[in-house]
């Protein structure tokens, strides 16, 4: 993989790990209120796909999806500013945290009900399709959303007509609180599509390389007219479904053993509520982040100066997201 696309996958991540880190902190000084999903521990997945699609491409999201709408390329102002419910925002501050929307980049929405991001992203590779548009549509959706009649219906449509769809499932095992083998009887999610006619692989959510390169094999058949494509990328959320559930169905065996390959932080485990500190952070080993870098390193892509120049600079565009609407609402 080429050097530049290495940074810019490392960039990504620190900013949408960076970013939901201090979006947890203003959820927890209450200048976030509503539900706030975050994303800690997937972002090799929106990092991944996204950065393998073309600016021409759509994009559809769930209610995770700040980390996604960042790594468009949405200011992270403009991001931040939709969650503190300001004019500013991405949505005009009336969407908040699970209603996203850039459509200058092709952004076009999370959106709060389960599985309804199937038939949004079916109607626009409808229109793309109709059009003989050389663009593809990439719709997220979560291993909780599987079961849901949209997902049926909309990849039967989308098999059916060969449309430009590249359906992406970010598996974390849970759904909200349900571990998936106690909810679905196919836990391979990737194998559903085989009913559909959609070709589809199952790949290590984990590794940023390893997704890039997925999507980037399936978004190069749907602009070459090869009908829709599905991938499951197996991930795992370190916090809760949401700020306000602490994740204690999970056993601690299991998060310790996911924790293992990419933790955030053994502080986490015991600290209800709330994330860790950046102190607390410090202190913590390797995670999918590091995984990454490790191998920049190793290869020659990248020095041990650059990765601390490049977590400088996106804390301090999240910091100026935050500081530059705090000011305005006079939190300083």
């Amino acid at each position: 993989m080429e050097s530049d696309t290495l940074h810019r996958l490392l960039r990504d991540m620190l900013l949408s790990r960076a970013f939901e880190e201090r979006a947890a902190e203003e959820y927890t000084k209450g200048n976030i209120v509503g539900f706030l999903h975050l994303y800690p521990g997937e972002e090799a997945v929106g990092a991944g796909v996204i950065n393998a699609a073309e600016p021409s491409d759509y994009i559809v999201s769930t209610y995770r999806e700040h980390a996604h709408a960042l790594i468009r390329g949405t200011p992270a102002r403009e991001v931040m500013a939709e969650l503190l419910g300001r004019a500013s925002g991405m949505s005009g501050g009336m969407g908040g945290s699970m209603h996203l929307f850039d459509s200058k980049r092709r952004f076009m929405g999370g959106y709060a009900i389960v599985g309804e991001s199937y038939p949004i992203a079916l109607g626009l590779a409808y229109a793309v399709a109709m059009r003989h548009l050389s663009e593809a549509v990439i719709c997220f959706f979560g291993d909780g959303a599987v079961n849901q009649g949209t997902f049926h219906e909309s990849l039967n449509m989308a098999g059916l007509w060969r449309l430009p769809l590249l359906f992406v499932c970010e598996n974390n095992h849970y759904a909200i609180g349900t571990e998936i083998h106690r909810h679905s009887a196919v836990v391979e999610v990737f194998k559903r599509a085989a009913a559909y006619n959609i070709p589809a692989e199952q790949v290590d959510g984990m590794d940023v390389q390893k997704v890039f390169e997925a999507a980037r094999r399936a978004l190069d058949r749907i602009h070459d007219g090869g009908g829709p494509q599905f991938i499951e990328c197996k991930t795992y959320r370190w916090g809760g479904h949401s700020m306000a559930d602490p994740g204690t169905y999970r056993p601690a065996v299991e998060v310790k053993a996911y924790k293992a390959w990419d933790p955030i932080s053994a502080a986490i485990r015991e600290v209800e509520f709330r994330y860790p500190t950046q102190a607390e952070l410090a202190k913590v080993g390797p995670d999918n982040i590091g995984h990454l870098t490790a191998h920049m390193v190793e290869a020659g892509h990248l020095a041990e100066a650059d990765i601390e120049k490049l977590k400088k600079e996106v804390q301090a565009v999240v910091e100026d997201a935050v500081q530059s609407l705090a000011q305005l609402l006079g939190l300083l």
